[in-house]
Formats: C-alpha cells, structure tokens, sequence
C-alpha cells in the first residue's frame, strides 16, 4: 500500500521510526504543535485543509498522527480516500501505547505532567504569549496566557516518557531539571510505539483504531472508544 501520515511534529521522532519499519510506502507531512493552542475550531480547519490536500488517486489511506486532542479531529471529512485515527485521547496514550495503560497510570498518578522528547525540543520554538496576542490582542492575550499558565497549580509530579529514541540522556536531564524548578516529583516511564507502528503498517484493529470511509465523518463518543464515524 501507498499511505499518507499527516502528524503532529511533537511525535517527529517517532513516526519516523515507525515509518522506516514499515511494509508500506508511507509518504510523511507534519504540521506544527502550536496548533493545539488554536483551539479545537481552528485545529480541526487546519486538518481538513491537509487531508482535502492529499492526492487521492496516489493514495490507498490517509493516516493521522493525532488523538481527539481537545476535539481538534471531531468533525474532520473523509473525502475520497479512509481516514485512519488512532483511539486514544491525546497523544500521551499514544505515546504508552494505548489509552487503557494511559488511564491506569493517571488514576494511580493524580496530579501528573508529562514530557516526553517531542514535547521538549519542540516546544522551545512555540512562542504562545505572541501567539495569543497576535489572535486576540494584547490584554486579552495576556490574561489567556496567565489562565493557561495556571495549570502548574494542579500538578506535583512530571512523568518523563522514554521510548528509547533518545540519542542520550540530555531530555531525560532537561525533564528532570523542569520538575525540580517546579518542586515536582520525578519519574521516568517506558513508553512503547505499538500503535505508531500499527498506524504505519496497516493493522487497524478496531478496538484501537477508527477508519472513516470516504462520505464519513470523526465524531466524538466521549467513552471507552472515544471517537467513532457518522455520515
């Protein structure tokens, strides 16, 4: 098969990883982590406009590298080719390897943060105090970014996801050096790229991946399978 992943950069590292083991031709299109920050709305747009961009006549499926991520794929269109989304919340649970090793760690870890090495190399070129005063001007986008910023009040541990990627141990260090500024707890955890390289080779168990047919669109369920289809 001829395939078309359009991902987040934040999991640059490990998509192309997956995508060298891959059995198929897989023919790669990141788009940039600051879309999160746009709000789902926005993000959604961003998406379509990149799937509608894809050549249908060259492809047998187009991949997403993304989650429900704040609902950023409820609402996107299959057009002429499936669409094939991994079912997981964000990409967090991808980067455990499935939302249900997700979701027993947050219980047994309240107040976690996560990093992982996506998350720190590429959140160094996000400015997103100019972003928010770019979109909705100075006093409004100082006090979004003074209430987005109020998360660090709920957190007391940063979970550092290893997946064995890293060319040393200088994420791991930089993770480590966050949590002690912030007086967090510190834990590195293995992470695991099953459904990366699920995505990538074609094994799109329905328990762990959604495709949407063409004339079909992403809805979330908001339960145990997060998104599913509707026409």
């Amino acid at each position: 098969m001829r395939l078309k992943l359009i991902s987040c950069e934040v999991l640059y590292r490990e998509m192309c990883a997956a995508v060298a083991r891959s059995p198929h031709q897989v023919d790669v299109e990141f788009l940039p982590m600051g879309l999160h920050d746009q709000g789902g709305p926005a993000m959604r747009a961003r998406l379509q406009e990149a799937v509608d961009g894809v050549d249908a006549t060259q492809y047998e499926a187009v991949l997403l590298g993304y989650a429900l991520c704040g609902n950023g794929v409820a609402g996107l269109e299959s057009r002429a080719v499936p669409l094939v989304i991994p079912r997981a919340h964000d990409c967090i649970a991808l980067l455990m390897g499935g939302r249900d090793r997700y979701r027993d760690y947050f219980e047994n870890n309240p107040g976690v943060y996560f990093r992982s090495t996506g998350w720190l190399e590429r959140a160094e070129d996000l400015d997103q105090a100019a972003l928010l005063i770019a979109r909705y001007g100075e006093d409004n986008g100082r006090y979004l970014l003074e209430q987005f910023n109020g998360y660090q009040r709920n957190y007391r541990q940063l979970a550092y996801i290893a997946t064995g990627l890293e060319p040393d141990g200088g994420f791991e260090r930089q993770a480590r050096e966050e949590a002690a500024r912030r007086g967090w707890q510190f834990e590195t955890i293995r992470g695991d790229l099953r459904l990366f390289e699920r995505l990538v080779a074609g094994d799109w168990d329905e328990n762990d991946f959604l495709v949407v047919p063409p004339g079909w669109r992403v809805k979330p369920t908001y339960g145990e399978s997060v998104i599913d289809k509707e026409q």
